[in-house]
């Protein structure tokens, strides 16, 4: 009975000696392999993860810069880029409009109806001295038809008794706005350049009587894009004033401002 207590007594010793460890060494050597193996899995998803990072970065970086408002060299280098592969060089430069057609810019502290008092003080009289029909005193030009109902609601203390018309083309067809026009004379209007190149061209629209040229110039849409960043509105623009406001700004008749 000792001797097989002593052994059995053994056999317990060895056992837990032996055997108690092992587990302890294998789970120690088993973790840091289980971080090895997912890594590689991941590489591919990051690669791609950091490419869409860097896209939005460049709207993050513009969010974060310091609005700059625009001046008459951005429109005069703008006109330039994009006639340059059409043009000859004398061509370029007879496009080239005179720095006194250019108006103050807004400086970025200005609403619009306080930038328009600034650059047309004599506004009442102007307007009380306009008959003309199928043309305008001020023109607006924007982005959009929505942004142009913003100019509208934001314009209220300028322009007073003012009649003022929407040319944009959302809603509102071309032989409508032509009926308006010929119907009263019209001091202001705000639109897109799409539909009043369109007016233009069907003869709605008269630009001998136009005196303010303003483009909505520094505001910018919710990709942080101004107008003339647009390259469908940028093309509508130079094509409009190619259709008389370029002649109408060397004879001094009609002037540009950048709100």
């Amino acid at each position: 009975m000792e001797a097989s207590d002593g052994e059995g007594g053994r056999d317990v010793g060895t056992t837990q000696q032996d055997t108690a460890p092992v587990p302890v060494l294998s789970k120690k050597t088993k973790q840091p392999m289980e971080c090895f193996l997912v890594q590689p899995k991941e590489t591919k998803e990051d690669a791609t993860k950091t490419k869409k990072r860097r896209k939005k970065k460049i709207t993050d970086i513009l969010a974060k810069s310091e609005p700059k408002p625009g001046t008459p060299e951005d429109l005069q280098k703008l006109m330039k880029d994009y006639y340059s592969s059409s043009r000859s060089v004398i061509e370029l430069e007879e496009l080239k409009l005179p720095d006194s057609c250019f108006l103050k810019s807004n400086d970025l502290t200005h609403s619009l109806s306080s930038y328009l008092k600034e650059i047309c003080p004599k506004w009442v009289k102007l307007r009380k001295n306009h008959t003309e029909k199928k043309s305008v005193l001020m023109l607006i030009i924007c982005s959009s038809a929505i942004r142009a109902l913003e100019l509208m609601r934001s314009m209220t203390a300028f322009r007073g008794d003012s009649k003022v018309m929407k040319l944009f083309a959302k809603h509102i067809k071309v032989q409508e706005q032509v009926k308006l026009l010929e119907k009263r004379a019209v001091h202001l209007a705000v639109g897109t350049p799409g539909r009043i190149k369109e007016l233009v061209k069907q003869g709605g629209l008269d630009l001998n009587p136009l005196k303010f040229l303003v483009f909505d110039w520094n505001w910018r849409d919710q990709k942080l894009r101004r107008m003339m960043d647009i390259p469908e509105i940028r093309k509508e623009v130079f094509e409009l004033l190619e259709m008389g406001v370029l002649s109408l700004c060397k004879s001094e008749s009609l002037k540009l401002g950048l709100f």
